[in-house]
């Protein structure tokens, strides 16, 4: 591939595919459109839930579970860590996968743990405006931010009722 960023695309249907790709008419390169990661977590202190108002667009002002994209050269657990520390300036550990949410119309796989507070310390961090811990009762579930939130959020409860993880779902 030239360094140049020489892309010319023209869609292809590639030997042994089943998908149209964008090949780059100079160097070949073939950009396969796959997802971006999302990693997150359902963090969680004395039955309470961790929320966090975002800062940011999308969303801006709506609650949601610490989360982002994963960055180049990170794990989908550092992610999740570091959401965390950026959202709510705290340290988390993760105890277990939660679920797997796939927003198809997006392109984004949403991995979701299952995490507990280190630090005793939350403060809304730079990409939020507030930090809170919900009662499951307390939820601002009309105030989500994201269908993925709400879907872990319900998700959660069939997990205290016994249902096995990971948890599957998509929009």
């Amino acid at each position: 591939m030239n360094k140049k960023n020489c892309h010319k695309f023209k869609k292809k249907k590639l030997a042994g595919d089943e998908h149209y790709r964008n090949v780059c008419q100079l160097c070949g390169y073939i950009d396969y459109g796959s997802p971006q990661v999302v990693a997150g977590s359902i963090v969680t202190y004395k039955n309470k839930f961790l929320l966090c108002k975002r800062g940011i667009h999308p969303g801006y002002g709506l609650w949601t579970l610490p989360s982002g994209f994963v960055e180049k050269n990170e794990s989908v657990e550092m992610g999740a860590m570091r959401e965390a520390k950026e959202e709510a300036c705290i340290k988390i550990k993760i105890k277990n996968i939660f679920g797997v949410y796939s927003i198809k119309k997006r392109n984004i796989i949403q991995i979701i743990f299952l995490s507990r507070i280190l630090s005793s310390f939350c403060k809304p961090g730079i990409e939020s405006l507030d930090v809170k811990l919900f009662k499951y009762s307390e939820i601002p579930w009309k105030k989500l931010a994201f269908p993925s939130v709400k879907w872990a959020l319900k998700r959660f409860k069939d997990y205290k009722n016994g249902k096995k993880l990971p948890f599957l779902g998509n929009d």
